[in-house]
């Protein structure tokens, strides 16, 4: 039974809010963006992709998450499909594609258009939060005064970056990206009074988990034209589009079928889990045209395509666990079942040297045992 938050109102049009197609067009720009992070993970020397640009891709794809969870969320608490919210999407587009643009693995050279794009997309946000809170009354009101004020902190923060130079300018933006994240976590108090709308928020994030399972619809299509077709490039490509599947069977029937979306939240478990839901599929799609081209060495290509599976599943799981209907939730015997089965995989594909189809098959028939399960 949900819990009634005193205070807060049960609105029908809340209740029935549907993704607009500007939000979908706002998504639609965040592709290239994703892209360019993914292909970060695609830089090998001597066999191995660096530790420097493994932080690079992370530190990278960060601000480009945090930049549509702000929006995404502005819009399913506040947001109207009406010319004044319209506007400020509009003008936020723009901020995504100087971002975008300036996305690089050298900072260096565009530090100062990235810093703009992002800085004016959450200023953006900030100002739309600050623009409703007049018009919004109990907690909602709260919430959009504590968030259009807050968010501030953190941007000025990272402004004060362009008086620094080498690391300590990282250093301070990051610290500023930093405190913009934790401050939903430490105002909950505010935001559990003024739940999301679990069925849009759902909703949102699992259009951006299509945009990255596109990321590896495009390795399979770089796997298909890095070689001449043979057998074993054909076999490799038709596993790896099964895997892709089952990945997506595994994840929107949990979303379409399994979940209750009628749990009034913050929402905190869906936006903090879904980083590393997303980090992961950029993994793995990185994993895909690693495999194939064979440029990193044996064991650290299991470890990378292992780890980013275990990452996956860790976060698919404590993600649905919550907002799955309870009696349709997995147990420990599940858990261990899953964990079992990638624990088997890895120790066999470690002592024994294993064609890369047969790894991505293994990897494939994990995904259809985990749908299966959760399914």
């Amino acid at each position: 039974m949900n819990q009634h938050i005193p205070g807060f109102q049960h609105n029908k049009v809340f209740a029935e809010k549907k993704v607009t197609w500007l939000e979908l067009f706002y998504d639609l720009l965040f592709v290239a963006a994703v892209s360019k992070a993914s292909h970060v993970l695609l830089h090998v020397e001597s066999g191995l992709i660096p530790v420097e640009y493994l932080i690079k891709f992370v530190l990278i794809f960060v601000p480009i998450w945090w930049a549509w969870v702000g929006q995404s969320l502005f819009v399913n608490r506040f947001g109207q499909d009406i010319l004044s919210h319209r506007i400020f999407l509009i003008l936020q587009l723009f901020f995504v594609l100087i971002m975008t643009a300036s996305l690089s693995v050298n900072f260096d050279q565009n530090y100062v258009p990235f810093l703009i794009g992002y800085v004016g997309l959450r200023a953006m946000t900030a100002i739309q939060y600050l623009s409703v809170h007049k018009k919004e009354e109990a907690y909602s009101k709260m919430t959009a005064r504590y968030l259009g004020s807050r968010f501030w902190i953190g941007l000025v923060i990272s402004s004060f970056s362009l008086f620094f130079d080498s690391w300590i300018r990282y250093a301070v933006l990051y610290a500023g990206i930093a405190i913009d994240i934790l401050l939903p976590l430490i105002g909950r108090q505010y935001l559990v009074k003024s739940p999301i709308n679990t069925h849009h928020l759902l909703e949102r994030f699992s259009l951006f988990t299509l945009i990255l399972l596109g990321e590896s619809v495009i390795s399979i299509l770089a796997v298909l034209q890095s070689s001449y077709w043979t057998w074993q490039s054909i076999l490799f490509a038709s596993l790896t589009f099964l895997l892709i599947i089952a990945m997506w069977w595994q994840y929107f029937d949990n979303v379409e079928k399994k979940v209750n979306k009628t749990i009034e939240t913050a929402g905190q478990t869906i936006i903090y889990g879904h980083l590393f839901i997303y980090l992961s599929l950029c993994m793995i799609a990185a994993s895909i045209q690693l495999l194939f081209l064979k440029q990193v060495h044996y064991t650290f290509m299991l470890n990378f395509i292992f780890g980013s599976v275990l990452l996956y599943f860790f976060s698919t799981s404590l993600v649905f666990h919550k907002y799955r209907h309870e009696d349709q939730r997995l147990g420990i015997y599940h858990l261990a079942l899953l964990l079992g089965l990638l624990g088997v995989f890895f120790t066999v594909d470690l002592f024994f040297l294993v064609p890369n189809y047969l790894i991505i098959g293994e990897v494939m028939v994990f995904f259809v045992v985990y749908a299966k399960l959760t399914n």
